[in-house]
C-alpha cells in the first residue's frame, strides 16, 4: 500500500489535472505542464482515453457483462465505470483498484452504485496481481466463476518492461472464466514524427515521463489468444466512435492505442 506523498507526481492525479479536476498537487501540475509543453495534445489524449473507457464499458454492458475489474481507475470524474455499467444493467458489480490513497478516499466518498449492484474499492498495485486476485475485498464484490471485464485503461504503460506487463495481464486473465473480456489502452508513438519519438525516449530515459509507449505489435501481445472485438487495435478515438470523423482528433494527436477482446 502506497503512503501519500504529495511531493512526487502521481499518474492518477496528473490525469485528473489534465481532465480539469481539482484533486492534484503542485508536483502533479508541474509534471503535467512539463509533458504538455513537450506534447501539446496531452490533454486531448487524456480526454479521448476517458471517452474510450466510457464507450468500451457501455459496449461490454450491452454485450451482457455484469462484472468489472477496473485496475488503475484514477480519481473519480463524471461517468465512472459503475455509472455507465449500472445505467445499462443496475445489477452490475464493479471493483475499483488503485495504488494512490487519495484515489481510494475519493472513490469511497463519491462513487456509490445502485442498490441492485455492488461497488467496491481495493488499494493495491497492478504489479501485484496475486494480492489483487486473492484479496477478500475482490471476492466480496466479484464472482470469478462468472465472466468479468478486466479494464486496464492507461495503466500498463507505467510498467515499462514488456515481459512483466504481459505476464501481469496473463495472470489476471488466467483467473477469469471464458466469456470474460479485456479492455486496454496504452501510449504509442506509432503516429508521431521522428523528432517526437526521440523526445519521448529522452524524457523516458531521464525520468521526466513515466509512460512507456508501445508499438502496435508490442500492444498486440496483451491480446494473444483472445478474440479481438472490431475494429481491433486502433487509436482510442477510432474505437467504435460516437462522433463523425471530421469531429474527432487525429490518431497523431491522440497517441494512445485501445482495444477490447473476449476470452474464448
Amino acid at each position: 500500500m502506497d503512503q501519500l506523498n504529495t511531493s512526487v507526481a502521481h499518474p492518477a492525479r496528473r490525469y485528473n489535472y489534465w481532465l480539469g479536476g481539482k484533486d492534484h498537487f503542485a508536483a502533479d501540475r508541474e509534471s503535467g505542464d512539463l509533458l504538455a509543453a513537450k506534447f501539446p495534445t496531452a490533454r486531448i489524449a487524456a480526454l479521448e482515453n476517458r471517452a474510450f473507457l466510457r464507450r468500451s464499458v457501455r459496449y461490454l454492458a450491452e454485450a451482457g457483462v455484469r462484472q468489472f475489474l477496473d485496475i488503475g481507475t484514477g480519481l473519480p470524474v463524471p461517468e465512472n465505470t459503475h455509472e455507465i455499467a449500472q445505467r445499462t444493467a443496475p445489477e452490475s458489480r464493479i471493483l475499483y483498484v488503485d495504488n494512490d490513497p487519495i484515489v481510494m478516499t475519493h472513490a469511497r466518498a463519491l462513487t456509490v452504485g445502485t442498490p441492485q449492484g455492488r461497488t467496491g474499492y481495493l488499494e493495491a498495485d497492478l504489479r501485484d496481481p496475486e494480492l489483487i486476485l486473492g484479496h477478500s475485498d475482490l471476492r466480496a464484490v466479484l464472482d470469478l466463476e462468472r465472466p468479468v471485464a478486466l479494464l486496464l485503461v492507461a495503466v500498463l504503460h507505467f510498467i515499462h518492461d514488456d515481459d512483466q506487463a504481459t505476464a501481469i495481464v496473463q495472470r489476471l486473465l488466467a483467473a477469469l472464466p471464458p466469456g470474460s473480456y479485456l479492455a486496454v489502452s496504452n501510449l504509442t508513438m506509432d503516429f508521431a514524427p521522428p523528432e517526437q519519438v526521440a523526445l519521448h525516449e529522452e524524457l523516458l530515459a531521464t525520468g521526466r515521463t513515466d509512460a512507456r509507449a508501445r508499438s502496435a505489435a508490442e500492444f498486440g501481445r496483451f491480446f494473444t489468444g483472445l478474440q479481438l472485438v472490431e475494429p481491433g487495435v486502433v487509436a482510442v478515438s477510432e474505437w467504435r466512435p460516437d462522433r463523425p470523423a471530421g469531429e474527432r482528433p487525429s490518431p497523431t494527436d491522440v497517441a494512445i492505442y485501445g482495444a477490447v477482446a473476449r476470452v474464448p
